[in-house]
């Protein structure tokens, strides 16, 4: 694919980081295909930089670059028995290069290192390309759930065991 230089790096989010403007450019780009698609809309668009950089010291990120470009994220956040998986983004202009399954892949590395037996998720319930995506990484559906206000299940919870 033109215009990378195939280095793509997976690493944690390094504490001098500064470009939450441009995180937050990279998850709406890669979310804004939901817009007017999913319902209720994605929390995604409630982020400000100051939410993300508050985000960030809460729960251990994961950055996907090539050279000094930002690629892809993932939010990993520790729950009782697994690590909780959230703002999984890559670039729309670099997806199809296996980004997304490395961020996965080092959620899941974290996880184990961490003692814990799951990673886990949530889609939507209308991103049926997404639930058969991650059924192919090895997650399976757990649950339905509803967000506030909505009598309909809203959102599928995906769990992958790691070996």
């Amino acid at each position: 694919m033109s215009g990378f230089a195939n280095e793509l790096t997976i690493e944690l989010i390094q504490e001098d980081f500064q470009d939450w403007d441009g995180l937050l450019a990279l998850i709406l780009n890669a979310f804004a295909y939901m817009n007017g698609v999913i319902d209720p809309p994605s929390s995604a668009l409630a982020l400000t930089p100051e939410s993300l950089r508050a985000k960030a010291a809460q729960e251990t990120v994961f950055l996907a670059t090539d050279g000094e470009r930002l690629l892809g994220c993932i939010f990993v956040a520790e729950k009782a028995d697994h690590f909780y998986v959230g703002k999984l983004a890559v670039d729309p202009a670099a997806q199809g290069r296996g980004i997304g399954r490395r961020l996965l892949g080092a959620a899941e590395q974290h996880a184990r290192k961490h003692g814990k037996p799951a990673i886990e998720l949530q889609t939507r319930i209308e991103l049926t390309g997404n639930h058969k995506a991650f059924q192919q990484l090895g997650f399976q559906e757990t649950e339905r759930s509803a967000h506030p206000g909505y009598n309909r299940p809203t959102s599928l919870t995906m769990r992958k065991a790691l070996a």
